[in-house]
Parts: C-alpha cells; sequence; structure tokens
C-alpha cells in the first residue's frame, strides 16, 4: 500500500510499527526539575561516548535543557509504564512532578534520575541541531549508572504502535 510521504498521520502509521526503547530525560533548570519522555533516543558513538535524544521545540523541556550544559537519561524497564505515561503527559504540574517516584540527583548534572531505572546516565551537551520541529541533542556520556543484575535482567519498556508494552519473554 503506498502512503503519501508528506502526510503526518501516515507518516506516524508507518513509524508505528518500529518498536523503540524509552527513557525519561531530565534536567534541573535554576533549582527547578524538568523531565519529559522520549522514544527518540539512541547511541551514537562508542568513543566517544556519545548519545542523542530528539526534543520538540514547543516542548517546555525545550527551552530547559537547551539552557543547561548537563542533562540525565533513565533507561526504562517493563515495570515503568506509569512513569513513562506521567512524564510524556503535556501540561502536567512543573513543580513536584517527580511526587511518588523515588528518585537520585545526578551528581554531574543535578538532575532527578528515576531509582527504578535500568539503566542511568547523565550527558554534557556537545552538539544541538535542527531536526524540523524538533532539536537533535547530542550528549557525551560523563556518568553511568547500571541499576539492575545482569545475570537476572528485567523486561525493557518500549513503545510500539502508539502504545508502551514490554516484550513477551524469551
Amino acid at each position: 500500500m503506498q502512503l503519501d510521504a508528506n502526510d503526518p498521520v501516515e507518516f506516524r502509521r508507518v513509524l508505528a510499527r518500529y518498536a523503540t526503547g524509552v527513557v525519561v530525560v531530565s534536567v534541573n533548570a535554576k533549582g527547578v526539575d524538568h523531565a519529559m519522555t522520549a522514544n527518540s533516543f539512541t547511541s551514537v558513538s562508542l568513543e566517544p561516548p556519545l548519545v542523542l535524544v530528539c526534543v520538540d521545540r514547543r516542548a517546555r523541556f525545550h527551552d530547559a535543557v537547551l539552557g543547561q550544559q548537563h542533562w540525565a537519561v533513565s533507561i526504562l524497564g517493563g515495570r515503568s509504564r506509569d512513569a513513562a505515561s506521567w512524564f510524556a503527559t503535556r501540561g502536567r504540574p512543573l513543580r513536584g512532578q517527580f511526587t511518588g517516584y523515588r528518585t537520585t540527583r545526578g551528581e554531574v548534572s543535578g538532575a532527578l534520575m528515576l531509582d527504578d531505572a535500568m539503566g542511568r546516565m547523565e550527558c554534557r551537551t556537545e552538539a544541538v541541531h535542527p531536526g524540523g520541529d524538533h532539536e537533535i541533542l547530542l550528549g557525551r556520556v560523563v556518568s553511568l549508572d547500571l541499576r539492575e543484575d545482569d545475570k537476572a535482567p528485567a523486561s525493557p519498556l518500549i513503545y510500539y504502535r502508539h502504545g508502551f508494552r514490554s516484550p513477551a519473554p524469551d
């Protein structure tokens, strides 16, 4: 079935067939904690360790993260659907948005990271590139934290067909 590549609805429809991991990206801007759920996150390079995340220019998180040098990423597991949904909710209260979630403040970034994340990292902004209605934020990883035992790994949280899911166990 041929679709119109310039139709945003059809574009999203096709992209929904691509399963991605889910993260919460966070930053502390002038003493205020900001966060957003993202599935547009990926590793870029091992040497140096680089990752990228795409941030909607209309989101309040955009100005907060672009105004800071450091930010953090919490990689979500299957038990974190509620956190993924909450930090994806537009218009949620800015103050106290981490209430009810166990967190640790990053030593480098000062950003809150979720304690039940499968892995966590702190990043320093290396570059920002335009990407349509988003900015592509390239970050050098400056701190890593593995939150689970590799011998008994938890199930990841993925985003597929417009919803949060956990893959079936092997």
